[in-house]
């Protein structure tokens, strides 16, 4: 490595060029951090969405898989995961609190393949058995960037800078990586929405995301102006940008700088689960030691040059990562087809075990936010004139005098599907009735999801929904308000443990009515 005086780096064979010790470390380092968030957002909520007794339960899931696909072995090619071998609720719990565990091992900066291998076999175990819960598209970018990994450390060594070198192939794989990710989201924009190519979509977006933050309502009211020069941007940054990732050193820099600038405002603008944290993982791949040396602590720098001094590959390494290689090469024409044609399809695998996708974000924004408050009343008549109590959700848009909340890169399951259940139906999403029916039970999982109980001492007798248009109030607003609402419609009727309509829902989609 240089003295810092030359751009480029010195390699461990002594011949000038870019090496990789600091982008591996900051790499594994971040990607410990989102796979923590991850882990820790599915073990305190994945009793209430997929356990035995959950919204939508695993098993009964599993079960339905292996009776339609005939076997348990045909059902695990399909769909790969760890439970086809057991699942519990104490198999659920034991292993997600395993990924919270090691994923803090890698966030303290240790890591090898072997570790890496574990999270992201019982990561990826875990998305194909969340059904809604895990059907957005960081969970498979997340499974993509893992599997990356694995072929990024040392078999067993685990210091954060061990003797084998970091793997250059690899290094452009996740090059690869956040090309296909940044083309995929600015395309699916220009396609999707006339607001993208008009500059107008940001009018919007700040009031109309999932889970707004404090500042963007702030966002919201600013300038037409600068909502245009921010949507211009995020142009640049996509579909740009991402064209030098592979390019010379200063415009692979530049283009890193700028596809990073873009994640860092997305951070701050709204609660995007860990998908901003996550998409900065590949994109560190832009810089190496060169640059990243003159940013990092000192003692970091010199923790990577030792390594480099006594670098030795390894041919086993080298032969994996070239397998790695050509595996990816191959299943690269699919996403490659996908991004090329004028149906381009957002967030979607093209092979079992989610090792090359296609990605994509706010192909469409939305004009207006429509939100579902559930409400609960102990009165015998669920009419106008009984007193209702609504249900508050810790970081959904409810009460308007309620400060937005900062949350992210954990993720609150229900309260983000409860953003796309509000833009539909009940029958598209009926998991929502089978949450009434645990609410008219005051189930202890579920009410962890949500915010205080407004019937602490006894179930309410009846749950109604109701859609409300929810919109920013402006900053300084004499009431204090954060929103305005006004009501559009019943979402669900009032609904009875005993109602007969909800009984025989529940039956239909075999939930138990004993609880």
């Amino acid at each position: 490595m240089n003295d810092g005086g030359s751009d480029a780096s010195v390699a461990s064979d002594g011949r000038a060029g870019p090496t990789y010790w600091l982008t591996r470390f900051v790499i594994l380092r971040l990607l410990g951090i989102v796979y923590f968030a991850a882990y820790l957002s599915l073990a305190t909520q994945v009793l209430p969405l997929i356990g035995a007794h959950g919204l939508l339960p695993a098993e009964q899931f599993l079960a339905r898989i292996g009776a339609r696909l005939g076997s348990t072995t045909g059902a695990m090619l399909v769909v790969p995961s760890v439970f086809w071998l057991g699942i519990s609720d104490r198999t659920l719990v034991a292993a997600s609190w395993t990924g919270v565990a090691l994923s803090a091992v890698v966030a303290l900066g240790f890591a090898n393949a072997i570790l890496m291998a574990v999270l992201w076999v019982l990561y990826l175990s875990f998305v194909h058995i969340g059904q809604d819960w895990y059907g957005y598209g960081w969970e498979i970018q997340l499974c993509e960037t893992g599997f990356l990994a694995i072929f990024l450390c040392p078999l067993l060594d685990p210091r954060p800078f061990p003797r084998r070198p970091p793997p250059t192939p690899v290094i452009w794989l996740y090059r690869w990586l956040i090309v296909r990710i940044m083309l995929g989201a600015g395309l699916i924009k220009l396609r999707g929405d006339r607001c993208w190519r008009d500059l107008t979509c940001l009018y919007y977006h700040y009031e109309t995301q999932p889970i707004p933050n404090p500042l963007s309502r702030a966002l919201h009211f600013m300038p037409r102006w600068f909502h245009k020069a921010g949507a211009l941007f995020n142009h640049v940054a996509e579909l740009v940008a991402p064209w030098f990732a592979f390019g010379p050193r200063v415009a692979r820099h530049v283009a890193g700088g700028g596809m990073l600038g873009l994640q860092v405002f997305l951070l701050v603008s709204g609660n995007l689960s860990f998908l901003n944290w996550l998409t900065i993982v590949p994109i560190l791949a832009c810089f190496d030691d060169g640059l990243l040396r003159r940013v990092l602590p000192r003692r970091l720098v010199a923790a990577a040059e030792r390594a480099a001094t006594t670098a030795a590959p390894s041919r086993a390494q080298r032969v994996a990562v070239a397998g790695l290689t050509a595996v990816v090469a191959l299943l690269s024409i699919g996403p490659v087809t996908n991004l090329l044609s004028s149906r381009q399809r957002m967030n979607t695998s093209f092979d079992p075990l989610e090792l090359v996708n296609t990605y994509g974000a706010f192909g469409s924004v939305g004009r207006k936010r429509p939100e579902i408050v559930f409400e609960g009343t102990s009165d015998a008549v669920p009419d106008e004139s009984a007193a209702w109590r609504e249900y508050e959700f810790s970081c959904k848009p409810g009460d308007p005098m309620r400060r937005p909340c900062v949350v992210a890169p954990y993720q609150p399951r229900l309260a983000w599907q409860l953003w796309f259940a509000a833009m539909s139906t009940p029958e598209e999403y009926p998991w929502t009735l089978h949450l009434v029916w645990k609410l008219l039970h005051n189930d202890p999982g579920t009410l962890s999801l949500l915010g205080p109980n407004p019937f602490p001492d006894a179930p309410p007798r009846f749950i109604r929904a109701r859609l409300y248009r929810y919109a920013f109030a402006p900053p300084g607003d004499p009431s204090g308000a954060w929103w305005t609402r006004t009501f559009v419609r019943e979402w669900l009727p009032p609904l009875s443990r005993d109602d007969p309509r909800l009984l025989r829902f529940l039956a239909a989609y075999g939930w138990s009515t004993d609880e």
